[in-house]
C-alpha cells in the first residue's frame, strides 16, 4: 500500500475484500454505492452486481440463464449486445434463438412474444426503450406472460436507466441491466440486477466478487461514481425533473425538424423514451449530415452508436420497415440546454440545404 495517500484515498484503491483498515473501509465505500444504485432502481441492495458497463450485464444474464434451456427469444429491435450474446450462447448450450418482429415503429407484440415460447426456453429479452428510437416496449405484459410460461425475462434498461422511473421490485422480471455512462455515471460502469433468490451460473469466474456472482475487483472509484449519479438522480424528484425537462427539448427539435422538407420522426411521437429522437432524411447521405453538424460544433449519430462506424444500415430500422440508411439520431442530457437546441435548429436547415444544392449540381 502506497504511504503517501491518505485514508479515503487509500480506501479508494484497497481491495474491498480484505480485512485490513484500508480494505474494509472500501467494503463499506462499496456497499453504500450497492445502495444507492438500488435506490433509484427500486432494488435491493443484494440484487445489485457491479459491471463494467450494460454489455457486461446482458452476456451476463444471457450466459446464466441459457444453462436453464437453450432457446432464446429476442426482438428484432434489441441492442447488438443482446442479439450477438444471444446468437453465441444459445449456440454454444445447442440451442438457437427466436427473432420477434415489430411494427412500423419500433414496438414489439407480447403476443407474439409469447407465441415464440417453446418448452426449452431459458429466457426471453426485452428492452424497456428503444436505443435508436426511443420507443417504450411493453415490458410488464412481455414479463407476464414470460411468467405464464415459467421463463426467465431479462430487461435491457440500458437506454431507460436514469431517465425514466424503473422500479426493478415492482416490475417482477429476473433480470434487469443498466449502463452507468448514460445518465451520468463514469463510462464503465453499470450494474446487473438479479432477483432475489435467483441462481445464476457466473460469466466470469475466478473469485468471489460480488457474492461469487462476478469474479474480479470492483472498480471501487468508477463504482462510487456510478453511486454518486443514483443518488442525485433519487433525491428530490430529480429524475422526474430531468424526464420532463428532457423531454421539452426534444419535444422543441422534433417539431421544428419535421417542419422542414423531407424530414419525419421515426419510432413513436408520444410514448417515447424523454431524451433521444430519430429523424429521417430523405434523399441524403447520413454521413454528410453528420459531417455538416459536427463542423457547426453538433455532436449527433446516425442510427445506433455501435453501427454508424461500421456504416451499416441499422437493424432496427430495417426491423421497422423504414429507410435504414439515412437516419439522425439526436439526445439530450443533463447538460443540454435551449440555446443547444437553438444551435441544432440554426444549423440543420443549412446543412440540408447545402447538401441537397450540392446533389443537385452533381
Amino acid at each position: 500500500m502506497v504511504a503517501w495517500l491518505d485514508a479515503s484515498s487509500r480506501a479508494t484503491v484497497a481491495d474491498p475484500s480484505r480485512i485490513h483498515v484500508e480494505g474494509m473501509t472500501s467494503r463499506a465505500m462499496l456497499e453504500q454505492a450497492r445502495e444507492q444504485v438500488a435506490t433509484l432502481f427500486g432494488a435491493r441492495s443484494r440484487e445489485v452486481v457491479f459491471t463494467s458497463g450494460a454489455t457486461e450485464a446482458i452476456a451476463t444474464a444471457t450466459w446464466g440463464a441459457v444453462e436453464r434451456g437453450p432457446h432464446l427469444v429476442l426482438a428484432a429491435v434489441e441492442h447488438s449486445a443482446v442479439r450477438e450474446s444471444s446468437e453465441v450462447f444459445a449456440g454454444v448450450a445447442g440451442g438457437t434463438v427466436t427473432i420477434v418482429g415489430v411494427d412500423g415503429v419500433g414496438r414489439i407484440d407480447a403476443d407474439e412474444i409469447e407465441a415464440a415460447i417453446r418448452p426449452d426456453t431459458g429466457l426471453v429479452h426485452v428492452q424497456w426503450g428503444n436505443h435508436e428510437v426511443g420507443t417504450l416496449q411493453p415490458v410488464v405484459e412481455v414479463v407476464e406472460r414470460a411468467h405464464r410460461a415459467g421463463v426467465l425475462v431479462h430487461v435491457d434498461a440500458a437506454a431507460a436507466g436514469g431517465r425514466i422511473p424503473i422500479q426493478f421490485d415492482e416490475l417482477g422480471a429476473d433480470l434487469l441491466s443498466v449502463s452507468g455512462h448514460k445518465f451520468g455515471g463514469p463510462p464503465g460502469t453499470g450494474a446487473l440486477l438479479i432477483r432475489r433468490g435467483l441462481r445464476l451460473r457466473p460469466l466470469l469466474r475466478g473469485g468471489d466478487q460480488e457474492r461469487a456472482r462476478r469474479a474480479g475487483l470492483e472498480n471501487l472509484p468508477a463504482v462510487l461514481g456510478l453511486g454518486a449519479a443514483c443518488e442525485v438522480l433519487a433525491t428530490d424528484d430529480r429524475l422526474g425533473d430531468e424526464s420532463r425537462r428532457s423531454r421539452a427539448l426534444t419535444d422543441r427539435l422534433v417539431a421544428a425538424a419535421t417542419s422542414l422538407d423531407g424530414v419525419h420522426q421515426l419510432g413513436d411521437r408520444a410514448d417515447r423514451l424523454p431524451h433521444l429522437v430519430c429523424l429521417g432524411i430523405d434523399g441524403i447521405e447520413p454521413q454528410a449530415v453528420l459531417l455538416g453538424l459536427d463542423q457547426s460544433g453538433i455532436a449527433a449519430h446516425s442510427g445506433s452508436a455501435c453501427t454508424s462506424e461500421a456504416l451499416e444500415p441499422s437493424p432496427v430500422l430495417e426491423a421497422m420497415g423504414v429507410d435504414a440508411h439515412r437516419s439522425l439520431r439526436l439526445s439530450v442530457g443533463w447538460s443540454s440546454t435551449d440555446a443547444d437546441v437553438d444551435a441544432v435548429l440554426d444549423a440543420l436547415p443549412q446543412v440540408l440545404d447545402r447538401l441537397r444544392a450540392l446533389g443537385s449540381t452533381a
